[in-house]
């Protein structure tokens, strides 16, 4: 797509992301509400924004996926009153709508097992319910505007009026910390064609590229956003990252999905990792009991740890964030 038409796609995009904001007074009342409220609290929204991040990780789902997810989230709860323990019907309502947006449907995970790996005590048809309510409130029918959506046009326009090819910003990194930014509401109150520049300026002054800069300029008085707008959240997701990249820092991949089963199932399971199929007869003197038992062991962990809900390349990449790294590394290393 050529320059033009990227910058009247972003147009039409500006003008219409109005209509995918949730609603500021719902989200001021949330930010507001205490976590002893019989109302949902700032707290518990961001906890389960994260949960969503870790599922969406699990089941390979896109980042497109995610920030879909959490906008219809963030503009249901802002607009209905919600009490705690509905949470995880409309969070997980919201993901699986998402995905059948924006997945191919040979990769959707059938509800009943979306509904199992969350840990949630509710049916399929009370998911059902839950996504026609959620779709009936927001007039929910293909699609939103997010800031991933301007984040995707906003590198597409640096490309086409880049001098220097090798001068880029790598895309999956904007997403990564477009994520962590999103798992709080504060950033649910930004226009996302904001957020999305705000954080887009913050990589091009990271890499001192005044190419960049200068288209970066260009699309900011090509939609008129304001000077002092613009300052307020960069300093924002500024700070918001920085948070983030530190050891104090609570982050969504230090959770694991666990499976919780009784006993019986437990011991059932425990069978199963030591059936084995028919294997050729192993000749006496190569068997090593201990061997056996380490093997064995290995498998379960490595059972376990296909559950579990890292953040996959986001936690793991070279830009965000590295003491992570670094501790498992250490972690492999002490193993």
């Amino acid at each position: 797509m050529d320059a033009f038409k990227l910058m009247k796609e972003l147009r039409v995009n500006y003008d219409q992301e109005v209509y995918y904001l949730p609603k500021e007074t719902g989200l001021s009342l949330i930010e507001t509400t205490t976590q002893d409220d019989s109302r949902i609290s700032a707290r518990c929204r961001d906890a389960k924004v994260e949960d969503l991040w870790s599922l969406t990780s699990f089941f390979g789902y896109s980042t497109q996926t995610f920030v879909l997810a959490v906008n219809l989230l963030d503009r249901f709860l802002a607009m209905m009153r919600i009490q705690p323990k509905h949470l995880s019907c409309v969070s997980l309502s919201c993901l699986h709508m998402a995905a059948k947006v924006t997945e191919e449907e040979c990769n959707l995970t059938p509800t009943d097992e979306l509904i199992r790996i969350g840990q949630c005590r509710f049916t399929v048809s009370d998911l059902g319910r839950m996504e026609k309510i959620i779709a009936e409130k927001l007039n929910f029918k293909s699609k939103a505007i997010t800031a991933l959506t301007f984040l995707h046009l906003y590198q597409q326009i640096l490309l086409s009026h880049s001098t220097d090819r090798k001068e880029t910003l790598s895309l999956e990194k904007l997403e990564a910390q477009l994520k962590a930014c999103l798992c709080r509401i504060s950033f649910s109150k930004a226009k996302p064609s904001v957020l999305a520049l705000s954080l887009l300026r913050q990589e091009i002054e990271a890499v001192r590229s005044e190419d960049m800069l200068e288209i970066a300029y260009h699309i900011q008085r090509h939609l008129k956003i304001a000077d002092g707008e613009l300052l307020l959240w960069r300093e924002r997701v500024a700070q918001c990252l920085l948070d983030y990249a530190s050891p104090e820092c609570s982050k969504p991949n230090h959770k694991r999905l666990q499976w919780i089963v009784s006993r019986r199932t437990a011991q059932s399971l425990h069978a199963s990792y030591r059936s084995v199929p028919e294997l050729p007869t192993i000749p006496e003197g190569c068997w090593d009991e201990s061997e056996s038992e380490d093997s064995c062991e290995d498998v379960m962990s490595s059972g376990e740890e296909s559950l579990s809900s890292s953040l996959g390349s986001d936690a793991e990449g070279r830009f965000f964030p590295l003491h992570l790294r670094c501790q498992k590394r250490r972690q492999h290393l002490d193993a």
